[in-house]
């Protein structure tokens, strides 16, 4: 569904989307929500494992869900060229798979994002993780114009450790991290603005599809204001 041409004009952040052949990323609006609340519901990784810092994924489908609609509706205001929190759906084939969200405090300053997403379980183990981080790094890197981009993920998190790897991430440290009250290992990657350049060839083959960036001009603009 396309945002209503006002509120775009108002909160243009309403307005982006990032397509490569049946992968999207898109605004999240409340009917997008509802249906990733739901897809979280049904689980986003295996009980015994916890991938995140705060664990939000614990506790019942509906309380899950519920973690989902709150987090969201929290930081749909941060967007700004001082806290830039951009969070879009991924949506494959029509069918909503799970969220990649980009940070970036300082952004005028910085020009530095962070990624972060989540998949729900039965996408997972598809490929989709990849593109939809390589969609994320295409919107960073050639439509808002980031210097670099940074991820990371715990040292019992082979997957987000392999997808951060087979991008071309360079290591940039590992810390501490304290998780449900417990020390974790945390790994850090580093993407500049070169090396994602260098890699464009090789990424394109793993998305197999050119990519379009929709709406990304305005938000740009707002994020650049002095």
């Amino acid at each position: 569904m396309t945002p209503p041409s006002d509120l775009v004009r108002l909160w243009p952040a309403a307005g982006v989307r990032v397509r490569a052949g049946d992968l999207e990323l898109r605004w999240i609006d409340d009917a997008l929500l509802l249906a990733l609340a739901d897809v979280a519901a049904h689980g986003v990784h295996d009980p015994e494992a916890m991938p995140f810092q705060q664990p939000w994924t614990r506790g019942a489908p509906d309380e899950v869900a519920r973690s989902v609609l709150a987090y969201q509706w929290g930081v749909r205001p941060q967007v700004s060229p001082s806290k830039l929190v951009l969070e879009l759906g991924v949506v494959v084939g029509g069918v909503p798979v799970g969220v990649q969200g980009l940070v970036g405090d300082e952004w005028r300053v910085l020009r530095r994002v962070q990624t972060g997403s989540w998949l729900g379980l039965e996408h997972q183990g598809k490929g989709i993780g990849r593109r939809m981080r390589l969609l994320a790094l295409e919107l960073a890197f050639t439509g808002l114009g980031a210097v670099e981009a940074t991820s990371g993920a715990f040292a019992d998190n082979p997957s987000s450790n392999a997808v951060s790897r087979r991008l071309g991430y360079e290591p940039n440290g590992s810390v501490q991290v304290a998780r449900e009250g417990v020390a974790a290992l945390h790994h850090n990657y580093l993407m500049t603005r070169e090396r994602w350049e260098s890699l464009r060839p090789e990424h394109a083959r793993v998305l197999g599809a050119s990519v379009e960036l929709e709406g990304v001009g305005p938000l740009r603009s707002l994020l650049d204001l002095a």
